[in-house]
C-alpha cells in the first residue's frame, strides 16, 4: 500500500505564522513569499518540546490533585481542601450541577489532555502508519478542548468563590492550584507546539 500524498511529497510548505502554501522552495533558507517568515517543512524541535511540555504536565497532575488548592481560615478552624474534597463538599451542600462541572473540568480533562496528547506523541515518535485519521482527530478534539481551557481554571475560583461565601471564611490559594494551573498552561502549550503534520510521515524504510 503506497503512502499517501503529502505537502512534504508534493513540494509543498506551508508558512506557520500567516497560512500561506508556498509551492516550489525548499526549507533551507526560505522564506514566505507574504511575511517574510522562515518557512520549515515541521515545526522545529516539535517532538522534543510537546514531550517536554507532555511529561512536565503528567508530573504536576499529580500535586495538583493532592496537596491543597486553597486553605479556608474561619473564626473556630482552619481547612485544606483538595479539588476531589471541594467536589465532596459541593455534594452535600446539594450544589450537585457545580460540584459535576468542577469535577470534569478539573480532573476528567486535564487528564485526558494528558493522556490524548501522550497517545499522538508515541505515534509520531513511532510514525504509526496506522489510524492516522482518527489521530488527526483527536488532536483537533484535543485543540478544540484547548480553547476552553481557562474553564478549569474558572471553576477552581468558583469553587473557592462558593466555600468562602458559604462559610463566610477567608481563602487562600494553596499549591495544588498552582500546580493545576500549570497543567493547564503546559497541556495548551503542548497543544500548540505539537505539529499534526507529524502524523502523516512515513518510517524511513517506507
Amino acid at each position: 500500500m503506497s503512502a499517501p500524498a503529502t505537502g512534504r511529497s508534493l513540494g509543498l510548505l506551508l508558512c506557520l505564522d500567516c497560512r500561506a502554501t508556498v509551492r516550489g522552495v525548499t526549507a533551507a533558507r526560505s522564506r514566505c513569499p507574504r511575511c517574510q517568515a522562515h518557512l520549515h517543512e515541521r515545526k522545529p524541535h516539535s517532538l522534543v518540546l510537546t514531550t517536554v511540555l507532555v511529561v512536565s504536565a503528567a508530573v504536576l497532575y499529580v500535586p495538583a490533585n493532592v496537596l491543597p488548592v486553597m486553605n479556608t481560615r474561619t473564626f473556630f478552624e482552619d481547612e485544606q481542601d483538595t479539588i476531589m474534597s471541594g467536589v465532596l463538599v459541593l455534594l452535600h451542600s446539594g450544589s450537585w450541577p457545580i460540584a459535576m462541572l468542577v469535577f470534569i473540568a478539573s480532573i476528567v480533562v486535564p487528564l485526558l489532555k494528558i493522556l490524548a496528547l501522550g497517545v499522538l506523541l508515541v505515534s509520531a515518535w513511532r510514525r504509526s502508519a496506522r489510524h492516522r485519521l482518527q489521530r488527526g482527530a483527536l488532536f483537533r478534539m484535543v485543540e478544540f478542548i484547548g480553547r476552553w481551557s481557562m474553564l478549569d481554571i474558572y471553576a477552581i475560583s468558583l469553587l473557592a468563590t462558593l466555600v468562602q461565601v458559604q462559610s463566610f471564611a477567608s481563602v487562600i490559594v494553596g499549591w495544588g492550584a498552582w500546580a493545576f494551573a500549570a497543567v493547564v498552561v503546559l497541556t495548551l502549550l503542548a497543544a500548540r507546539t505539537f505539529d499534526e503534520r507529524l502524523l502523516w510521515d512515513t518510517p524511513p524504510h517506507d
